[in-house]
């Protein structure tokens, strides 16, 4: 049944203000889009993956990577959210209609808004071990820990459900109340003390590894280019981290690009993002490399890296303390402004659903995302031993987000661009005077970007 909205006599009208919001301008566009982009894909897993596929050349692969597929399928995701100025599946069913194309489509915004709704109940998870360690570091907690000690702390933070419970209790509700605030008031307010004090953090202890004796070996490591660590492997990992980086297939850029101001530039947005993005993994990498190899640490230690060997790492070093509690605080702001984007396109949806308030919205999604994230934190303690297609629970949420919902959702939103959409609407939204430039994006978002996209679905479902 069509949508209240659906029946008005302009199709193109915007809800966006009625129900939702716009944001102030294009700069807090950018800073909201690249909050859902930093996160602890840039600050935990980026490093140590940089590490364990040999640096420099991994990092030229991931940056060809973010250009031939990120950026073309951002601008194609910002695209349908600012012409609709609607929640993902809202979205791409209008633009579906408009085209003359079967409303079926929207299959692709809600696997997306499915994917952001339960890959936070996990991240829910990560983000409160987080905290855990922020609030340790303030205490003076992981003073004189070896390498045993700290791997001994952080198994016994995964054994305790009460802790872990409480974390992730406390992280559902700051997420959840600032999104009840709505656009203006939660998300753009967040946007606009958490950014700022993100970089802040960030630049601060890059200068303080730059005085640390091994910035130039930092440095060297992660740009230094040998041809001969390259690998397929590192390919496919380059690939992938640049297709999730971005908060592709989530919905998540699709609903912040229908909040986005209409003359501003898309293509000169997402650019921008795409930039920071990449600049805070890059500068991320330069902060821990040194205290890593200060400490005679592996760079490719793998997930334990931010929780057993970096809390060793900063306890070898002068003022390690504070240089703990800033890098966890840091590591805590990229989690929340994540988390506000996999939440926000559900939050969205529903309120033009159901006609409920967002405050309504909010309580309802946050009561499920709680629930969903108990049973995966419950994974590693009370219910390690409940197997799901041959998974725990929180590996089986991984899995089918992260392997199954995400790049098929990022298949079909490229497929939908550039098979069926009309082409004047892409033309009349991306506003691209060169029109070699606006060929060169079409053709990445027909052939270059779904192709990509499939590679990884397909060596995802092989492991």
């Amino acid at each position: 049944m069509p949508l209240p909205w659906a029946r008005s006599g302009n199709p193109c009208m915007s809800i966006a203000e009625t129900l939702h919001g716009t944001w102030a301008s294009r700069w807090v566009f950018i800073f909201a889009a690249t909050g859902s982009a930093v996160g602890l894909g840039n600050i935990w897993k980026f490093p140590y993956i940089v590490g364990q596929h040999g640096g420099g050349a991994f990092v030229l692969v991931y940056l060809s990577c973010i250009l031939a597929v990120g950026v073309p399928l951002m601008m194609a995701e910002v695209l349908i959210g600012r012409r609709a100025r609607r929640s993902p599946v809202n979205a791409v069913a209008t633009m579906a209609r408009e085209s003359g194309r079967s409303e079926h489509w929207q299959i692709a915004g809600f696997m997306g808004v499915l994917a952001g709704l339960l890959i936070f109940s996990f991240y829910s998870v990560v983000a409160g071990w987080v905290l855990e360690y922020l609030l340790a570091s303030s205490r003076g907690e992981l003073i004189n820990m070896g390498y045993q000690q700290a791997g001994e702390r952080f198994r016994t933070l995964l054994a305790d459900p009460r802790t872990m419970f409480g974390w992730h209790t406390l992280f559902v509700t700051i997420v959840m109340s600032i999104l009840a605030c709505g656009v203006v008031h939660g998300l753009e307010r967040a946007t606009r003390l958490i950014m700022p004090a993100l970089f802040a953090l960030l630049v601060v202890l890059l200068g303080y590894t730059v005085t640390g004796g091994y910035f130039t070996q930092a440095w060297n490591f992660l740009f230094s280019f040998e041809s001969r660590q390259l690998s397929w492997e590192a390919a496919l990992a380059a690939l992938g981290h640049a297709f999730f980086t971005l908060s592709l297939g989530l919905g998540a850029i699709m609903v912040y690009g229908s909040y986005m101001p209409k003359k501003s530039s898309i293509s000169g947005a997402v650019l921008t993002i795409a930039a920071l993005d990449t600049l805070v993994a890059l500068m991320a990498s330069l902060v821990i490399y040194p205290i890593v190899f200060a400490s005679g640490s592996d760079p490719a230690a793998g997930p334990g890296l931010m929780f057993i060997t970096l809390p060793v790492a900063f306890d070898q070093m002068p003022g390690g303390q504070v240089i703990g509690l800033l890098f966890f605080g840091l590591v805590a702001l990229a989690a929340i402004t994540s988390a506000i984007s996999l939440m926000e396109p559900a939050v969205a949806f529903l309120i033009e659903h159901l006609g409920i308030s967002r405050l309504q919205s909010c309580m309802l999604l946050g009561a499920l995302v709680w629930l969903l994230g108990t049973a995966a934190l419950a994974s590693f303690n009370v219910l390690n031993g409940v197997v799901l297609f041959d998974r725990s629970i929180y590996n089986l949420l991984d899995f089918v987000t992260a392997s199954i919902l995400l790049p098929l959702s990022g298949i079909l939103v490229a497929l939908f661009i550039g098979w069926r959409m009309k082409r004047t609407y892409l033309r009349e939204e991306l506003a691209i005077r060169n029109v070699w430039l606006f060929r060169l994006w079409y053709l990445l978002i027909r052939f270059v970007a779904p192709a990509a996209i499939a590679v990884v679905f397909v060596q995802n479902l092989r492991h």
